[in-house]
């Protein structure tokens, strides 16, 4: 199938697709043929992380693909626990080991951590490595303003790509707003929250009931009008074509307003707050 996802253009240059394939738990041969079927189907954006522990099995799904390594955007993130220069650089190196790849278009950095106070450090890794050739387009995830306000003043780099927690139950507005104003591209996690809870939501029924479209459909089309790029996640073949098939509608105001205000202030799915959660 040919890729017909939309694309953007990030702030380096680099191109990706508005919708990506989520690899979280998607480990060992199981989750390379996931990961296989997702690019066979026409993802190309595809997000692994070296805390996952399967960045090798995206690296075998490519090799078993029927797509060219170039046609694709692979994501990988750093771990908390190497931020510091020489243990980012050395991760990043296995990083790319692991998958058996030369380089990875998109590295981030995975939390602040801000209490370990080393992610200066490990942004510094992540411009070298870029200069080496080992990364197309660096980037963090989970980033508060301060903190990417402190990475371009220190080191004249700003990130690519913010990824965070984003799903109707928590729309980060500010966040998105202020990413929009600094050119710094959105990217959601868990875009479709908690998959139990949310597929009982009576306005995202009704909406789905209008277009005749599936409540993750629905909710995907919502994060692309908002203008963020999301990860979705799924072993079946057939729910991952229905995630990339929503090109074919369009939510209007009031609709988009409606799913905006499913939002709450503690909607984080595990209270994961980026000024205080530690991750390595």
């Amino acid at each position: 199938m040919s890729n017909s996802i939309p694309e953007i253009t990030l702030n380096d240059g680099l191109i990706i697709p508005w919708i990506g394939f989520g690899t979280y738990n998607l480990n060992g041969n199981e989750g390379a043929t996931a990961i296989t079927s997702a690019i066979d189907l026409g993802y190309r954006l595809i997000d692994t992380a070296y805390n996952y522990e399967n960045e090798g099995a995206v690296g075998e799904a490519i090799r078993r693909s029927s797509v060219p390594r170039q046609e694709l955007k692979i994501t990988s993130k750093l771990p908390g626990r190497y931020h510091t220069y020489s243990k980012a650089v050395s991760t990043i190196q296995e990083s790319l080991y692991r998958a058996n790849l030369d380089y990875y278009d998109l590295y981030l950095i995975h939390w602040p951590n801000p209490k370990q106070n080393h992610y200066i450090e490990a942004w510094q890794a992540l411009i070298d490595a870029k200069k080496w050739g080992l990364i197309r387009s660096i980037g963090v995830c989970n980033f508060l303003p301060e903190h990417l306000e402190r990475l371009e003043k220190e080191t004249g780099v700003k990130p690519s790509i913010n990824q965070i927690e984003l799903h109707p139950f928590f729309n980060q507005e500010e966040q998105r707003k202020w990413h929009v104003e600094n050119n710094i591209a959105t990217e959601s996690w868990s875009p479709l929250a908690r998959a139990n809870e949310v597929f009982q939501n009576k306005t995202l029924q009704k909406i789905g009931i209008k277009y005749q479209k599936t409540i993750s459909q629905i909710i995907l089309r919502w994060h692309y009008q908002l203008g963020a790029i999301s990860i979705p996640k799924s072993k079946s073949p057939k729910r991952q074509l229905e995630n990339i098939s929503i090109f074919d509608f369009y939510l209007d105001e009031e609709e988009m307003h409606m799913i905006s205000e499913l939002t709450h202030p503690d909607g984080r799915l595990k209270n994961q707050d980026p000024a205080i959660y530690e991750e390595f």
